[in-house]
Parts: structure tokens; C-alpha cells; sequence
């Protein structure tokens, strides 16, 4: 299988790659899906695709939560050494198109107040769940290239998927 044809299966065909990669072969190996195992688990389990309760919750800790997805992934990558080329090449180029314009305009806004206006709570909770659609498809890529179930929806939620 192309590269494009798996990054179309899950609904990311707005990533901008080149298309010289896209026309790659995608073969993920084991190291591969041992780094996707562990990235999944780690966006499964974060507010990153679980919703945030509209009376409860914060948004400096859903921020944060958002944010560390860089170093858990540098970690995971550093962990599994060049041998998890494949994982890579989506995991970075999600962190870069995905995560990080959500977390650095978010950062900024934090650090000048805005968490503590309810106008401004409202916008960043529309926005991480817009973030949420789009972190529980790459969860779906992740649990694909782990080759394993993918839990994403096992739990019943009045959350878009």
C-alpha cells in the first residue's frame, strides 16, 4: 500500500507531505508498531481524545496535557531508535500540522490571561475538541499500524467521532 492511499483510509488527507513520499511504500515494521502501542496509549488515555466536561475540568491542564505530546513523542521515538522510520514520518509530521498550531496559539493566549475569561474558555474548548476529531484519527492510524483493536470509541460519548 501507498503511503497516500493509508493516509486517506483514515480521513488525513489535509496533511500537507510531498508527493514524492506519498507515492512511498508504507511498511511498518516492528519497531514501528511497538512506537505506535506506545503513542496510542498515551492519546488514548489524555484529554488529547477524551472530552472535557463542559462544568468541570481546566483548560491549563488540558493545554499542558496537549503540549507534553511533544516530548512523550520525542521520547518514544528516541526509545525505538531509527528503526520506527514509519511511525516517524506520521508522527512528526502530526505533531508539526496538528498539534502545534493549537498549542502555540494557546500558549501565548494562556500566558496573557485568557483562561480567565469565560468568552475565552468557550473558544479554547471548541477548539481542543475540534483538535480531539482530528487527534482520534490519527489514535485510529496508530492502532492500525500497532496492528491491535483499536479502542477509540469504546466508550459511548455525545462527542462528534
Amino acid at each position: 500500500m501507498k503511503w497516500s492511499k493509508w493516509l486517506e483510509n483514515w480521513d488525513m488527507k489535509s496533511l500537507k507531505i510531498k508527493a514524492s513520499f506519498l507515492e512511498m511504500e508504507w511498511k511498518p515494521q516492528n519497531e514501528d508498531k511497538d512506537a505506535a502501542w506506545e503513542l496510542y496509549v498515551e492519546l488514548l488515555t489524555r484529554i488529547t481524545t477524551q472530552p472535557l466536561d463542559p462544568v468541570h475540568g481546566d483548560e491549563k491542564t488540558a493545554l499542558d496535557s496537549v503540549f507534553s505530546l511533544f516530548a512523550i513523542t520525542r521520547q518514544v521515538l528516541k526509545n525505538h531508535t531509527k528503526d520506527c522510520a514509519e511511525f516517524a514520518k506520521i508522527a512528526i509530521v502530526v505533531l508539526n500540522q496538528v498539534v502545534r498550531p493549537f498549542t502555540a496559539k494557546w500558549h501565548l493566549r494562556s500566558l496573557k490571561g485568557y483562561f480567565d475569561d469565560p468568552v475565552k474558555q468557550k473558544e479554547f474548548r471548541d477548539e481542543l475538541s475540534l483538535l480531539q476529531v482530528e487527534l482520534r484519527k490519527y489514535t485510529k492510524m496508530l492502532a492500525d499500524m500497532a496492528g491491535v483493536e483499536d479502542l477509540t470509541t469504546l466508550e459511548e460519548t455525545n462527542e462528534p467521532s
